[in-house]
């Protein structure tokens, strides 16, 4: 226990204690909750704010206010003790530069950039694209590319045989089963491509309200149904017939 004192008033300093304080500055927008060792002098914890908020610890003024934002005093003693100060828990350290400006090292508009345009970039030898020309590798390598491209197709035209064989056109009658999920009778709304996967995908207005959307997916609609009685299935869960509503089978005296 070490006494200090601040102007006519003696505080009593238990050395090897820790303050958690909030930090803020004009330089910076943030607001940062650090803890500090109270033995340690007003230098040093100039030194450990500058790495905070990049103040520079010679030329910046401590402000301490308690929690409701009322200044307390000014840490400006470099060589006095910080837990000489009545400093506690929660309450906030403002640094101030005067040689900063609000921003100064978040704005990174004036940074100057390093850009290269297509045309510079496909000519260096130290890029990816580079490596992947070398190597033959991704859309570089065109024996890849074309088995892609014909496995891509290959899969588009069974997709179109199976909706062709099943007969799953707008207008019928189908029931979904979903692993998981069971069996859902509705009616087939939609059949065809969309934009948030590839392949084809068919739209389905259930009889109940067990789907997922209103026919319309990120602001694209392909069918209009009412909200969550709407979905999208892949044709190979799709069987078309006869399907009539399943009644709700209700007991005596429900509705």
């Amino acid at each position: 226990m070490t006494n200090y004192e601040l102007g006519k008033e003696t505080f009593k300093v238990v050395t090897g204690d820790l303050v958690n304080v909030f930090v803020t500055s004009n330089i910076t927008s943030f607001t940062s909750e650090k803890r500090f060792d109270k033995s340690i002098n007003i230098l040093e914890l100039k030194s450990k704010l500058e790495l905070i908020c990049g103040a520079s610890a010679g030329a910046m003024t401590v402000t301490v206010f308690d929690k409701d934002d009322k200044k307390i005093c000014c840490l400006e003693d470099d060589t006095a003790i910080f837990g000489s100060f009545p400093v506690d828990d929660c309450m906030r350290l403002h640094v101030e530069d005067s040689s900063r400006t609000k921003g100064e090292f978040e704005n990174v508009a004036s940074v100057e950039k390093f850009e290269l345009n297509k045309e510079e970039y496909s000519k260096r030898d130290d890029t990816v694209q580079a490596y992947l020309k070398k190597n033959k590798l991704g859309k570089y390598n065109e024996e890849e590319m074309a088995q892609l491209a014909k496995e891509k197709k290959d899969r588009e035209d069974a997709e179109k045989k199976l909706v062709e064989t099943k007969g799953i056109i707008e207008g019928v009658r189908a029931e979904v089963s979903i692993l998981g999920a069971g069996k859902r009778r509705g009616t087939i709304r939609f059949v065809g491509e969309v934009h948030f996967q590839p392949g084809l995908w068919v739209g389905v207005q259930y009889d109940e309200p067990t789907g997922k959307n209103d026919g319309s997916v990120s602001g694209t609609r392909y069918f209009t149904c009412q909200n969550k009685y709407g979905g999208f299935v892949r044709p190979n869960t799709v069987e078309v017939g006869d399907f009539p509503e399943e009644d709700l089978e209700l007991s005596d005296g429900e509705m």
